[in-house]
C-alpha cells in the first residue's frame, strides 16, 4: 500500500503549507522503527488530543446550554473515544495515507481502530500548527456534524448494561444476567456469543469478538426489543413491558 497524502488533502479540502507535517502526522512509529527514522506522530497524536478536547468542549458547552456537567462530560467522551475517532478516519480513507512498516501493513494496520485513532489525532494537531485552532475545528466539526448530525443521541447508547440494569430494578426489583453460550473461531480473533435473561427467561443474544463488547450489544438489543413491546398501544404498553421482565 502507497501512501497518498494528495488524496487525503483534497477530501479534508485543506493543503498543507509545511507538507513535513503532514508526513509526520502521517508516519507511524513502525515505519519509523524499520527505517531509523528519529520521528513518528506519537508527538502530535498527544498535542491532537488536547486539541479535539477543547474543541469538543467549546463545541458542546454551546449546543447544548441545559445539559448538566456529567451529560456534557460523557457525550465528550463518546465523541472523542477511539471507535468515534476511527469512524472519522475511515469518512476520510485515511488509512491509504498512513506511512506504515511492513510488519504493520502485513498485519493490516492501516484498518485498526487504535492506528486510525491515534492518526486522527496527530493529523489535527499538524493542521494546527500548520494553521490554526480555528481552521481545525472548522475541519473537525464538519466531520463530526456528517456523522453525528445530532450528537445529544449517543447519550442514550453510552451505557446500555446500566440503562437495562436501571430499567429492571425499577420495574422487577431484579438485575440482568448475561450468559456465556459458546467461543467460536481462532484464539486470535475468537466469537463470543452472549445472552442476556431477566428473570431467567432470555431476552436477546448476541456475538462480537470481545465479551464486553458482545454482553453491550446484546443488552442494547434487549433494551430495543423492550421498547418494540411497549409501544403496540397504550393499553398493552405496562402488560407488554411487565411480561418483558417476568
Amino acid at each position: 500500500m502507497t501512501s497518498d497524502p494528495v488524496k487525503l488533502q483534497r477530501t479534508l479540502g485543506y493543503t498543507f503549507r509545511n507538507p513535513a507535517l503532514l508526513k509526520e502526522a502521517l508516519m507511524h512509529r513502525s515505519f519509523a522503527t524499520e527505517n531509523n527514522i528519529a520521528y513518528d506522530n506519537q508527538r502530535l497524536e498527544f498535542l491532537g488530543d488536547a486539541v479535539l478536547q477543547i474543541i469538543l468542549t467549546e463545541y458542546l458547552f454551546r449546543r447544548y446550554p441545559d445539559f448538566h456537567e456529567g451529560d456534557l462530560t460523557k457525550l465528550r467522551s463518546a465523541l472523542a473515544n477511539q471507535d468515534t475517532l476511527a469512524l472519522l478516519a475511515r469518512d476520510i480513507d485515511l488509512g491509504s495515507a498512513l506511512i506504515l512498516g511492513r510488519g504493520e501493513i502485513e498485519c493490516g494496520g492501516s484498518l485498526r481502530d487504535s492506528t486510525l485513532s491515534d492518526a486522527m489525532e496527530a493529523l489535527m494537531a499538524a493542521i494546527m500548527l500548520d494553521s490554526s485552532q480555528e481552521k481545525v475545528r472548522e475541519i473537525f466539526l464538519e466531520l463530526l456534524g456528517k456523522r453525528y448530525p445530532e450528537p445529544s443521541k449517543l447519550l442514550a447508547d453510552l451505557n446500555p448494561k446500566g440503562t437495562l440494569q436501571e430499567y429492571t430494578q425499577q420495574t422487577s426489583g431484579c438485575q440482568p444476567e448475561y450468559k456465556l453460550l459458546s467461543i467460536t473461531g481462532p484464539d486470535h480473533n475468537p466469537c463470543f456469543e452472549i445472552e442476556v435473561r431477566i428473570h431467567g427467561r432470555p431476552i436477546a443474544t448476541a456475538r462480537a469478538n470481545k465479551r464486553k463488547i458482545a454482553e453491550s450489544m446484546a443488552a442494547r438489543a434487549a433494551l430495543e426489543k423492550i421498547q418494540r413491546e411497549k409501544s403496540p398501544s397504550a393499553g398493552e404498553t405496562a402488560a407488554a413491558a411487565e411480561e418483558s421482565v417476568k
